[in-house]
């Protein structure tokens, strides 16, 4: 029987508590007492993973049962922890919160579970009192099968208010991590879609961008002091501790049957582009695809490769840079348009639309694709959904089903007879099985994305750990050993 490392869950009681806050806290502090810590993030989110490899420098996994499995939960967990002297898994929105309201499937509560992990919960107390006394219990008796092992008070006014809260504490029986003063200098910038990812504010080469006073890198030293100061580091990290595998991790992913086969996909990345899970990606890898990284907005070519992957970010944001970036906008056409396999999601859909228009003003994109996007003013999608593939397309079978997820502003006109999908959300399926089973009608599905020949460009993220069989078939048609001969219809 082997060992794994056992984690310490950073989870809310509820959205907005904090969770961030501490996580990057703990990871730096840990990392300047010179301990290897393995970052995790439950659930889709790629923003807040950007913020554990800045202060870690090591790429943070997704654990998520959606878009994934339990079991590869299980191996992506191994696989991170296996050389760490600690793992810090940031918990999404408040501790038992998930798919839905009837069960913890795709929560922190779940994660935990499956990890082994003892959970530390954050709660926002700047309006609370001795009401935290329930709160708390509330929490520690909900599941009794979950180890809720502290609190951790945020957002304290005054040594008056951490001292009831303390009270409070110790009534319903939970220890206290810490107490964190309210502070002003340690916030993180946000927008539309969360947080500013935390390479917007570093250069190319990972170093403060511009020297402005409130770079990045310095609000993240500032919080690393404020943890350090306020946290019971030893105390936290006393909780995690050597499991036996069979209950926790398990063993590592295995590697994919296809990985002799070497192709060269172009993977685009840099501010613009920058949405992409570390087990997506080796997934990529597994499947026989040799990663090579180029930057729509700053490389005037791509590089020499064989298929291209343009993840999500922010093209909207970026969109006059992308712009003006003519030699690279055609390059990107002229491989689509030679056949040359393309994978685009969200913001790469974008991208490859003729136009983005932003604030009433149009950008040229890449033109790959028959229509336009613009930008709305209220948010177009947000939530797990499961998909349904009309006709063989670059990555699925017609009638196959499979999971993702959706979170966009944008919107764009399909092209009827190029509709690669029907999506319906997750909170109408039962989810009890495998993709395919409990779907609702399909009066309640929607169009998304636009397949033709070896093009798939769609608003739905994908993580390629859980789809291991679309990580191969992308990869055989770089290689050429997959042609896709039919297109999807409507």
């Amino acid at each position: 029987m082997t060992n794994s490392l056992k984690p310490v869950v950073i989870a809310g009681a509820a959205s907005g508590v904090g969770k961030t806050t501490v996580a990057v806290g703990l990871m730096g502090a840990l990392k300047r007492r010179g301990l290897r810590v393995a970052p995790f993030k439950s659930g889709p989110d790629y923003i807040d993973p950007s913020y554990h490899l800045a202060v870690t420098g090591v790429g943070s996994r997704n654990l998520d049962t959606w878009l994934t499995s339990p079991e590869t939960v299980r191996r992506i967990y191994a696989r991170g922890a296996a050389d760490a002297d600690a793992a810090i898994i940031e918990g999404a929105m408040g501790l038992f919160d998930g798919r839905s309201g009837a069960g913890d499937q795709c929560s922190t509560a779940e994660i935990a579970r499956l990890t082994g992990g003892a959970a530390v919960l954050v709660v926002d107390c700047a309006r609370q009192a001795r009401s935290l006394a329930p709160v708390l219990a509330g929490f520690a008796a909900f599941d009794p099968s979950l180890e809720l092992a502290g609190a951790i008070l945020n957002n304290v006014g005054s040594a008056s208010h951490a001292r009831v809260l303390e009270d409070a504490a110790r009534e319903a029986g939970v220890p206290v991590f810490g107490v964190l003063p309210r502070r002003g200098d340690i916030s993180l910038r946000s927008r539309h879609l969360g947080l500013v990812p935390a390479g917007e504010g570093m250069d190319r080469t990972g170093s403060a961008a511009g020297g402005e006073p409130d770079s990045v890198q310095e609000v993240l030293e500032r919080i690393i002091d404020h943890v350090e100061a306020n946290l019971d580091i030893e105390g936290i990290m006393a909780l995690g501790k050597a499991v036996s595998a069979d209950s926790a991790a398990g063993p590592a992913a295995p590697t994919n049957a296809g990985a002799a086969r070497r192709v060269r996909l172009g993977i685009a990345l840099d501010e613009a582009f920058s949405f992409y899970y570390v087990d997506s990606l080796e997934a990529l890898a597994e499947a026989g695809a040799e990663l090579v990284y180029f930057s729509p907005l700053h490389d005037a070519a791509l590089p020499v490769c064989d298929g291209l992957y343009l993840g999500g970010g922010y093209p909207e944001v970026f969109a006059a840079g992308l712009e003006s970036n003519a030699p690279m906008r055609e390059a990107v056409a002229a491989a689509v348009n030679e056949g040359m396999p393309v994978y685009a999601e969200c913001g790469g859909l974008v991208y490859l639309c003729r136009e983005v228009e932003v604030d009433g003003l149009l950008h040229q994109m890449a033109g790959a694709l028959p229509f336009a996007a613009r930008m709305m003013s209220r948010r177009q999608a947000l939530g797990y959904v499961e998909a349904a593939a009309r006709g063989d397309d670059l990555l699925h079978a017609a009638g196959e089903h499979f999971r993702g997820h959706e979170f966009h502003w944008s919107a764009v006109d399909w092209r009827e007879d190029r509709i690669a999908f029907d999506c319906y959300s997750a909170f109408g399926s039962g989810g009890s099985g495998s993709p395919g089973r409990d779907i609702p009608g399909k009066a309640q599905s929607k169009p998304d994305g636009y397949a033709a020949g070896n093009l798939l460009a769609s608003y739905v993220h994908i993580n390629f750990a859980g789809n291991p069989e679309a990580a191969s078939r992308f990869v055989a048609a770089c290689a050429g050993d997959r042609e896709v001969t039919s297109s999807a219809r409507g």
